[in-house]
């Protein structure tokens, strides 16, 4: 009942009240990001969602354009030359990521579940197992399980294990634990830079 009706409920109530609350945040975020770099205000970037399907995440840009083309890739440590001057300020309050309530709004991710992959990383759809594959069977989360246990320090295959223990005990209060102890991380910015691969070499 909870996952399946209020659960969707509540996103649709949160992402409308950030949307309108928080406009004006987002309007001086957006002028400043345009202001300061070359390139759209908006990022997007192809993830899997919901069984495993693609979508769009949507995020204020923080990296100069083509960054994940560019030096370390998908990985961004401390320093990371890519990552604008506002780039660095909204990757450390998190306000990069309220562009996600649009996702929210829409149906394609959740408040609280699995953060998406991306489509090849750590690797693409065919080569999860069908126990990591589980992970899917909940919406994509802006916070989840695996962010609050280690978010970035903690390697792939641990991540999933942590995501699919999240989709076999998803509850309201489960969601209320993960959900303030994510407003604890991002006031003490805990783990938010990668600290190397986090892929196990085969």
């Amino acid at each position: 009942m909870y996952n399946k009706y209020v659960k969707r409920l509540l996103d649709i109530i949160i992402s409308l009240l950030v949307l309108i609350i928080l406009s004006p945040l987002l309007l001086i975020t957006a002028i400043a990001i345009k202001i300061s770099s070359p390139g759209p205000v908006i990022f997007k970037q192809r993830r899997l969602g919901l069984n495993g399907k693609e979508f769009n995440i949507y995020k204020f840009r923080s990296m100069v354009q083509n960054a994940e083309h560019t030096g370390s890739g998908v990985y961004s440590g401390k320093g990371d030359a890519r990552v604008t001057k506002i780039g660095r300020i909204i990757r450390a309050t998190s306000i990069d990521e309220l562009p996600q309530a649009i996702n929210m709004l829409k149906g394609d991710m959740s408040l609280i579940g699995p953060r998406p992959p991306l489509t090849y990383h750590p690797w693409p759809i065919d080569s999860y197992t069908f126990e990591q594959r589980r992970m899917f069977e909940v919406r994509p989360g802006i916070t989840g399980w695996a962010q609050v246990n280690g978010r970035k320090e903690v390697e792939w295959h641990k991540r999933i294990e942590l995501n699919v223990w999240y989709v076999d005990h998803v509850s309201f209060l489960l969601d209320m634990k993960i959900f303030f102890m994510t407003i604890f991380k991002v006031a003490i910015n805990a783990d938010n830079e990668n600290s190397g691969k986090t892929v196990k070499e085969n």
